[in-house]
Order: C-alpha cells, then sequence, then structure tokens
C-alpha cells in the first residue's frame, strides 16, 4: 500500500508545484502570454496566462532529483523524462496558438422563429459560432435573404497542428518509451509480447488527446488526474510496491499543486504543455507500473468524453458545442456543477474499480 515516504512526497510535490506555478504565472504575466479562449461562455477569462504547464513540469522535475539519491533511476525518472518530452512539444502547439487563423463569427438569431445554422437549430434569442464550412455557407444566405441572424462578436481563432500532425508527434514521443525497452510484456499476470508495443503507442496516444480534450473548463483536467493518480498509486502500491506507486503519487501531487492556482476561477491554465505532460506521465506510469487496465477504467470520463466528440465528428451524433463539457455548459449546467459531476464521476469509478479490484 501507499507508505508514509510516499505521503511526504505527495505533500512535498504539492508545495514545490504550488510554488513553481506561482513563479510561473508571474513570469507569464510579464511576458504577456495570455489565452483567448473561442467559446464565447468563456470570453470573460481572456488575459488569463497560459502555458503554466511549466509549473507542473519544475514541480516533478525537482521531486525526481530529490528522490534520484534514494532510487538511481527509477519508473519515476523515465516518467518525468517523457513528461518534460511531452510538455515540449505541447510547448510548440502553445506558440502557434498565438497565431490567429481567423476571426470567426458570434451571432444571434434576433427573429421569431428558429433558424438552421449548420448542423445547429438556433431558437429565438440563442447565441452561436460560425465554425463550419456549412454553417458560414448558410449565415451569408440568412444575411443576404432574411436578416434574422445578428452579428454580435468575431473571435480570434487560434493556428494550430493539424490532426495528423499531432499524431504524428504523438507517436513519435511514444516511441521514446517504446525503443529502449524498458516496458514489461506481462498486464495482469497475461504475456502478450511484442503486442504490448502498439498497445503502449497506441494507449499514450490516447491518454494524450483524451487529457488535451478534458482541458477546457477551470481545474477539470489536473483534478480528474489528480483524483485517479490517488486511485492509480493505492493499486500500484497494493499489487506491485512503491517503486510502482512513486510516478503516480508524484503526478498526483503536481496536479493537486496546480489546481492551487488553476481551480475555479482560475488564475492560470497549463494549455497544451500542461495537458500533453499529465496524459504522458499517467500512462507511461501505468505501463511501468503494470496498472495499465484499472488506470484506463479511472480515466474512463476523458476516455468516454473522447469517443463522443469522435462520434460527432463522424456524424453519428450532434453536439452544439464540442466537447461534452462545454455542451453541457452550452444548455444552462454552470462550469463549477460540471466541473463538480466530473471529478464525482472520476471518484465514483476508481472507488468502484480499487473495490472490485480488491484493493479496499
Amino acid at each position: 500500500m501507499i507508505s508514509q515516504m510516499d505521503i511526504l512526497i505527495f505533500i512535498l510535490t504539492i508545495i514545490v508545484t504550488a510554488l513553481f506555478t506561482a513563479a510561473v504565472r508571474r513570469e507569464l504575466l510579464k511576458a504577456d502570454i495570455r489565452d483567448n479562449p473561442i467559446i464565447s461562455e468563456h470570453r470573460q477569462k481572456s488575459g488569463t496566462p497560459t502555458m503554466g504547464g511549466f509549473g507542473i513540469l519544475l514541480g516533478i522535475s525537482l521531486m525526481a532529483l530529490v528522490t534520484f539519491t534514494w532510487h538511481a533511476v527509477s519508473y519515476l525518472h523515465i516518467t518525468v523524462f517523457m513528461m518534460i518530452a511531452a510538455g515540449i512539444f505541447g510547448m510548440f502547439d502553445d506558440l502557434l496558438g498565438f497565431k490567429v487563423k481567423e476571426y470567426q463569427k458570434v451571432v444571434k438569431n434576433t427573429g421569431d422563429n428558429p433558424v438552421q445554422l449548420g448542423l445547429l437549430t438556433l431558437q429565438p434569442g440563442e447565441e452561436a459560432r460560425v465554425a463550419s464550412p456549412k454553417a458560414k455557407k448558410d449565415y451569408e444566405q440568412i444575411v443576404e435573404k432574411e436578416h434574422k441572424l445578428e452579428l454580435i462578436d468575431e473571435i480570434p481563432i487560434k493556428t494550430e497542428t493539424s490532426e495528423t500532425e499531432k499524431i504524428i508527434t504523438q507517436f513519435i514521443l511514444a516511441c521514446f518509451l517504446v525503443v529502449p525497452g524498458v516496458l514489461s510484456t506481462n498486464i495482469l499476470g497475461i504475456e502478450i509480447g511484442v503486442l504490448m508495443i502498439p498497445l503502449a503507442i497506441l494507449a499514450i496516444i490516447g491518454s494524450i488527446n483524451a487529457v488535451n480534450l478534458i482541458d477546457g473548463m477551470d481545474g477539470l483536467a489536473a483534478g480528474i488526474i489528480a483524483i485517479a493518480s490517488v486511485a492509480s498509486a493505492l493499486f500500484a502500491g497494493a499489487t506491485t510496491g512503491s517503486v510502482a506507486s512513486l510516478p503516480f503519487v508524484v503526478i498526483a501531487g503536481a496536479s493537486v499543486g496546480f489546481l492551487v492556482l488553476n481551480h475555479y476561477p482560475a488564475k492560470i491554465f497549463m494549455g497544451d504543455t500542461g495537458s500533453y505532460a499529465l496524459g504522458t506521465g499517467y500512462m507511461v506510469a501505468a505501463l511501468l507500473g503494470n496498472t495499465l487496465i484499472f488506470s484506463v477504467i479511472a480515466l474512463a470520463v476523458p476516455i468516454i468524453s473522447v469517443i463522443i466528440s469522435l462520434l460527432h465528428r463522424a456524424h453519428i451524433i450532434t453536439l452544439p458545442v464540442e466537447p461534452l463539457h462545454h455542451t453541457l455548459n452550452y444548455h444552462g449546467m454552470s462550469e463549477q456543477k460540471i466541473i463538480l459531476l466530473y471529478w464525482g464521476v472520476t471518484l465514483i469509478v476508481s472507488v468502484i474499480a480499487l473495490f472490485l479490484f480488491g484493493i479496499i
């Protein structure tokens, strides 16, 4: 189970990460590195420093140095190396996001009847972004012929790398773990041999995208990762030992430390720098510590969110706003309630999994 040393490291990681995050926030403000959300409901958050994931990276790096004299090169140090590499890749995405690709119109239905705009049906008084090619075409026709839509805002849209480029980058990142041959080929007593290579690559890519997608509200991603990591640390400690639980302990501590300034209302955002690092670190810890199945279950909320977004993009279902947590917000649920709901579901799923696996 979790040792007293693990608890001490958890507390120390919270403290150092919170301090580093505060220092990073101060420097980001000086450098005027601030976010500009494209979701209309979140426009009030414009000006909040982003790329705060550097605070997480500094916190885990210091803890890796502190524990190096105790464990030499361990699962923790491999995990931290992978998180730093992922954070660097995420940083480039963050920097690219400061370049504006286009200005997207936000319109309001000022008529008395519903208006079809792309895949959405705007009721009288409702607002929406003109995002898809079909919505842009519909907007031009409605403005020219019906005059039912009022332009109320124009939102700068960030430049982003393409989905293909992101997957290639994440594949390269996953190879950093696979190529050295440090992975076990055993999952909960089942020998899978070389199948571990594609499984590990898919797991890391999936985890990065799941955490990146869920990072859309104050403290949402950090809280989920903190809860899932604590649960995974308990599982790893009971099944493998401290060497396997330690990476999860540090990731949980870094997530909680970041939440000191990232909880609602957030004073700093982690950006792709942080979401890439946490997504990578969580799954690397799971692969090294042989907790893959349990850790995937604990990460159910972000994974389900990704599945729903993929169904939306495949036109199997239709969301007014993607991803799911923004759809809930669009339909009137407050951001605080959504965050607590997602945290609560993650906690419940994690506790049930610990019970089913016989840990509690």
